[in-house]
């Protein structure tokens, strides 16, 4: 069914959830070995040992705290919703030595998703950071969320990290949420590692996850693992590289027991032949990539690519993972615990230190500190904690930094190293590694922090001058000094009210905490009725905000209906003209406004102000700011639905102000004459579309498009994948509210899974 004419699309987020799991507690030990070291935390769960801390193996405090930056990685698992990237994380933190026993979603017993609405669900809500060692190098992880209802908390990861690893499930490849979150690291410019999970499920095909990266997200992989079966046959990996095989031990119940053997004739010719080939491939591949490696093999390794060293391979298959021209894909099953060790070794060898990942602004800092505060966090005991990574210089607890967005300056008083919900208080940090803050109350997501205001002032000046050397506009210099996140526009909103009115300041402090948390929940109070509204990207944000209310604040809060975010425009040119004439007193207050409102073709969700050349530049200096207001005022209510305005440019050609004249006047007049020219405009309503994609078993693909198609949807092409197929195109997000509790809770029963993605 074609779209309504006069549908179109604005900044959406929605996400569902198809399956609902239990939740069983469980619980971790810690041991300490530093005095020093104090680990703060509530008795009953943590790790089994510190950074640096292996067996009785005690390194120095300095080299504990802050290792070199050369053995740094910071990197973040993203992944659609259910590819297994928390399961890959507790096998990542199990094997590296910090927790004692294997954590599973579906019994709600892992270290990252702490949080109890993560554990019921067995989804991941907000991101979490471990710190952990691997074989002499400091990892710091961040487990994000699938669901697209939390994409700020993906964005807000990558803003801050040097590398990703990006997790497939074998068996259907890149899906919706994939191809958000791979645009949110092309962003950024991360260099990425692919892990082709659960290798061991029914359907999985190594060859359709590869070309799947291939078409949808146009990227170049580099295969240096081959599978040894699929499904129920999967068994282990092939290293491509060194041309060994790896083996897990089936009587082993944690995956800690493999062994890695050489390929050979006579014991494995066809797999050798098979290894041969992809490594062969591999060697050209990265040959035409890279010319330092192309002059190499052509050189010395021309005859025989065989008797190409593994390490000379490696370090040209890094440089280009760091170019960014191509992507390393590695295989297994994080459930059934196989691949995860290579995995952990292909991060540290393949994925960039902080000293390897250029920062401009760096240079202007000379070593003093520059950090970015990218998450906040509430702790009924510490107060607001600040998760920050530091760029240049060190912190210390005690230490006075300058906010510049904020333009305050704050005193820490903690220094804490991230686990995920428990912390361990250390003594200094240093650039490349990411520290949790304890005692600024003002700063926010997205804040640029140094050590002092003149601090940031140098740094300005410094900017400033590279800038008129490289011929650039200061505004670029003042965007890469306070570079933040951007926040998505929120397109759910309902009531939210207090059981009494008595209760009402403890619910406004609540919901300050949560918008500190969390940028894209908006909280606003309506004009009409006085109502406090919440503003969310989707159902389910909006049900653990008030889910999380009842739990962390003790409020039973009243929802009141959802509502989708809806949005106006015009579609035609229009002028005004107004006339405001009051005496208030015995003072006189008279103002004359002409204006044009006409629409845009770029998307804008604020008015668009212009002044005509007629416009006098006196009356501007002291009336632009009333004018500016009275023009935003009247775009947040439509004259249709009373949904805000956008795509608008409003065009002001005269205004006559008369003496004494007060800026409120001024400011209502303009907001009278825009309200009166957009109901003389052509005017329709827009609301958001859904991109959506629905895998469905080849038998039940007739009532799925008769669904969509009353649905108001629109198809865009049908797929095959394997022996389902899979429904591309958009849908009204009104016409798919409420279709979570219709969804299967079993994601192997007959019925469609449908992944949703904003457009």
């Amino acid at each position: 069914m074609k779209m309504l004419s006069n549908l179109r699309i604005f900044a959406v987020n929605h996400k569902k959830i198809l399956s609902l799991h239990s939740s069983n507690m469980y619980c971790f030990r810690i041991r300490a070995s530093l005095k020093r070291i104090k680990p703060h935390v509530p008795l009953g769960k943590n790790y089994s040992s510190l950074p640096g801390l292996i067996g009785n193996d005690i390194k120095s405090l300095h080299s504990i705290i802050n290792p070199p930056i050369a053995k740094i990685r910071n990197i973040g698992i993203m992944a659609h919703i259910d590819a297994g990237k928390t399961t890959t994380t507790e096998r990542i933190l199990y094997y590296s030595g910090y927790t004692r026993s294997l954590g599973d979603v579906d019994d709600g017993d892992t270290v990252t998703d702490f949080m109890a609405q993560e554990r019921e669900r067995g989804i991941t809500i907000q991101s979490a950071a471990v710190t952990f060692d691997w074989k002499g190098y400091r990892v710091n992880l961040i487990d994000t969320p699938g669901h697209v209802d939390f994409t700020l908390e993906v964005e807000r990861c990558l803003r801050v990290l040097d590398g990703a690893v990006a997790v497939f499930d074998a068996s259907a490849g890149v899906e919706a949420q994939t191809l958000t979150v791979w645009r949110q690291a092309d962003k950024h410019k991360i260099p990425r590692i692919c892990f082709l999970n659960k290798m061991d499920k029914t359907g999985a095909s190594f060859n359709y996850a590869v070309e799947s990266i291939k078409e949808k997200l146009k990227a170049k992989p580099l295969l240096l693992q081959l599978p040894i079966g699929e499904a129920k046959t999967f068994k282990g990996v092939v290293d491509v590289v060194s041309k060994e095989k790896l083996l897990w031990n089936p009587n082993s119940g944690d995956g800690k027991d493999f062994e890695r053997k050489l390929l050979l004739e006579m014991s494995d010719p066809k797999l050798l032949k098979e290894t041969t080939e992809a490594r062969n491939a591999l060697i050209e591949q990265v040959a035409d990539l890279d010319d330092e490696f192309a002059d190499l093999v052509l050189g010395e390794f021309s005859e025989n690519f065989d008797l190409l060293p593994a390490e000379k391979l490696q370090t040209a298959i890094r440089r280009v993972t760091l170019a960014q021209t191509a992507v390393p894909v590695l295989c297994g099953s994080a459930l059934k615990n196989k691949g995860v060790q290579p995995l952990l070794d292909a991060v540290t060898m393949y994925l960039p230190s902080p000293e390897e990942c250029h920062h401009e602004f760096l240079q202007w800092y000379k070593g003093d500190l520059c950090a970015l505060a990218f998450k906040v966090l509430h702790d009924k005991q510490r107060g607001p904690l600040v998760f920050m990574r530091i760029y240049s210089g060190t912190i210390k607890p005690q230490l006075a930094i300058h906010n510049i967005n904020g333009n305050c300056t704050e005193r820490i008083s903690r220094l804490l190293l991230p686990f995920a919900d428990q912390h361990v208080e250390i003594p200094s940090l240093s650039a490349g590694n990411i520290a949790l803050t304890v005692g600024l109350k003002h700063t926010a997501t997205g804040d640029t922090i140094v050590s002092s205001k003149s601090s940031a002032l140098a740094a300005a000046r410094q900017a400033r001058r590279e800038g008129e050397k490289k011929h650039r506009q200061n505004s670029e210099a003042e965007r890469l000094l306070l570079a933040g996140v951007e926040i998505p526009e929120p397109v759910f909103f309902c009531t939210i009210e207090p059981p009494s009115m008595a209760k009402q300041p403890d619910l406004d402090h609540a919901l300050k905490c949560l918008q500190r948390e969390d940028p894209s929940l908006k909280v606003r109070l309506d004009p009409d009725s006085g109502q406090t509204v919440l503003c969310g990207m989707g159902e389910l944000h909006i049900e653990i905000i008030h889910d999380r209310i009842k739990r962390e604040y003790g409020l039973e809060t009243y929802l009141g209906p959802l509502q989708v975010a809806y949005r106006e425009t015009i579609l035609n040119s229009v002028r005004a003209t107004d006339t405001l004439d009051r005496t208030l007193g015995d003072k006189r207050h008279l103002v004359t406004v002409e204006l044009e409102a006409k629409p845009i073709e770029t998307l804008s969700v604020m008015p668009v102000i212009e002044y005509a050349e007629s416009v006098s530049e006196d009356i501007l200096k002291g009336a632009q700011d009333a004018v500016e207001n009275g023009i935003h005022s009247a775009c947040l209510q439509g004259p249709l639905l009373g949904s805000p305005i956008q795509d608008v440019a409003v065009t002001l050609h005269s205004l006559i102000i008369h003496p004494g004249t007060s800026s409120t006047m001024i400011s209502a007049c303009v907001s009278r004459c825009v309200q009166k020219a957009l109901k003389k405009a052509d005017k329709q309503v827009l609301e958001p579309l859904m991109n959506l994609e629905v895998t469905v078993p080849r038998d039940y693909l007739s009532p799925v498009l008769a669904d969509l198609a009353q649905r108001r949807g629109n198809i865009q092409e049908i797929q095959t994948r394997q022996d389902n197929r899979v429904v591309i195109g958009f849908v009204p997000l009104a016409e798919i509210m409420k279709l979570r509790k219709h969804a299967p809770n079993n994601s192997d029963c007959k019925m469609p899974t449908v992944s949703k993605q904003n457009l």
